[in-house]
């Protein structure tokens, strides 16, 4: 498993960037080889971001290079360069 996440920073309020989530998240749950994602609030303001859990590496990489993923930072109004990080995982604790 691939473990992809993003921060960014927004000009929307929490209201907002929960709208805008909910209204694209059947085209996330719609992707092949999406896990799962987390939509999560950072500990500073008006920071967010999403943790993607993909089966392969070509899910993510097919997924990188779609429309769906280049339309983040105008869905969201993202102030500045999103932090994209990828990881490997190791082993899973559970299964």
């Amino acid at each position: 498993m691939i473990i992809l996440t993003v921060k960014f920073e927004t000009a929307l309020s929490e209201n907002e960037v929960l709208a805008v989530a909910k209204e694209r998240a059947d085209q996330f749950r719609s992707l092949p080889g999406l896990i799962q994602k987390y939509y999560v609030k950072l500990d500073q303001p008006n920071r967010y971001g999403g943790i993607y859990i993909w089966d392969c590496m070509e899910s993510l990489q097919s997924y990188r290079e779609s429309e769906l993923a280049s339309s983040i930072p105008a869905a969201y109004k993202v102030i500045g360069a999103p932090q994209v990080e990828r990881l490997d995982t190791l082993f899973q604790l559970r299964e």
